[in-house]
């Protein structure tokens, strides 16, 4: 068995390009200054900030001055919703789906703490937000509504859009977890209609520990962090130069190659599946046919555990996005929120690719998980 095994868990985080890797070094040794020094050693740092800025909102469609720097995915979230909710305090309603991280979710049930109301839209047997529901929302009352682009688990890509039109019509602030969908598939803010989208470094090949909020011009946002008047006052605290250079350095890569990478990588995809869907009776999709991140395939395979299946075919790595708690499993939210059954749902296995999969990589995760499937169902 190799040492390294085939790793299809590039929705849990991606490994670092070595173009990436590169842009960061001179800011890990000389490049040391900090971008708020009035010298040239803070002048240095300071423009690579704002280069890194340009390209982040070169690859959102935005402004590079509605680009704020976090620590990342869950700091992006909270900033949006809590800063949100602390800005407009009149208007004590928020719109989420059954769906989201925790990233969103958490945030969203403190507040429900303190007694904001949340209307919770659920979703279909694909996992998607049906535009539908959205009509019977009190819009007058929402203060904010945060609905993620693409599910980390499922991939299924949600109707922000339309959610943003009816929104925004109301004078609702719309706010969008783009953590997954970010150099994956095309993410404009104004296509889009958002006000606040996520961007996650760790999730499009650069550092963890770095992301970016998009904040549209003008829309009300109270900074969680109180300090400095970094990053215009709303995230305050000394820039980590080297990681915001990673992730502009990896805003630029996405740019250059979105439509083909997407288009290759949904075809070893589709390779995949269907030699699973050839071997195995009754496998099934988890989440929609099309409207689904190009490299995500969330599958049932019938009459087994994901995580058995998962640890029997030991020269891959995947995941099963279920939780495992000290008294036994459960079976992922997210896919028993689609109407699958709780053992169904436990044969969940999510298999993400990435830049570096290939079709080599794709035949053999096949044959691991084919024959996983048939030693554990042998015999039943």
């Amino acid at each position: 068995m190799s040492e390294r095994p085939l790793y299809l868990d590039h929705n849990a985080t991606t490994p670092l390009l070595p173009a990436v890797l590169d842009a960061m070094l001179p800011w890990l040794r000389e490049g040391f200054g900090n971008p708020s020094s009035d010298h040239v050693y803070g002048r240095r740092a300071r423009d690579a900030v704002e280069d890194a800025r340009a390209r982040v909102a070169g690859l959102l469609g935005c402004a590079p001055a509605e680009v704020v720097f976090t620590s990342g995915g869950t700091e992006s979230n909270n900033l949006a919703i809590r800063g949100t909710a602390l800005a407009r305090p009149e208007r004590r309603g928020l719109v989420t789906s059954v769906v989201e991280h925790p990233a969103t979710l958490r945030p969203v049930e403190l507040l429900a703490s303190r007694g904001w109301r949340v209307r919770w839209l659920p979703v279909d047997g694909a996992g998607q937000v049906a535009e539908g529901d959205l009509e019977a929302v009190p819009w007058m009352q929402v203060s904010l509504a945060t609905v993620m682009l693409a599910n980390n688990e499922t991939g299924a890509v949600q109707p922000v859009a339309a959610l943003a039109r009816r929104a925004r019509a109301h004078g609702a602030l719309v706010h969008t977890d783009a953590a997954q969908a970010v150099g994956r598939i095309p993410v404009d803010v104004d296509a889009l209609g958002v006000d606040l989208l996520t961007v996650a470094g760790h999730k499009l090949y650069a550092p963890k520990g770095v992301g970016a909020l998009y904040v549209r011009t003008g829309s009300p946002l109270a900074p969680m962090l109180l300090g400095g008047g970094q990053e215009r006052g709303v995230r305050p605290g000394t820039e980590n130069v080297a990681s915001i250079v990673g992730l502009g350095a990896a805003c630029a890569i996405a740019a250059t190659d979105l439509e083909a990478e997407g288009q290759r990588q949904r075809a070893l995809r589709d390779i995949l599946h269907a030699r699973l869907a050839a071997a195995i009776p009754g496998l099934a999709l988890n989440g929609p046919a099309e409207a689904r991140l190009p490299n995500t395939l969330n599958l049932r395979f019938p009459g087994v555990n994901g995580r058995a299946l998962l640890a029997r075919a030991s020269g891959l790595v995947a995941s099963t996005g279920a939780a495992c708690h000290a008294e036994g499993e459960q079976a992922s939210a997210v896919i028993r929120a689609m109407g699958v059954p709780e053992a169904e749902a436990l044969g969940s296995v999510r298999l993400s690719l990435g830049r570096g999969t290939r079709e080599a990589q794709v035949t053999q995760a096949a044959e691991q998980l084919i024959a996983s499937w048939t030693g554990l169902t042998a015999g039943k």
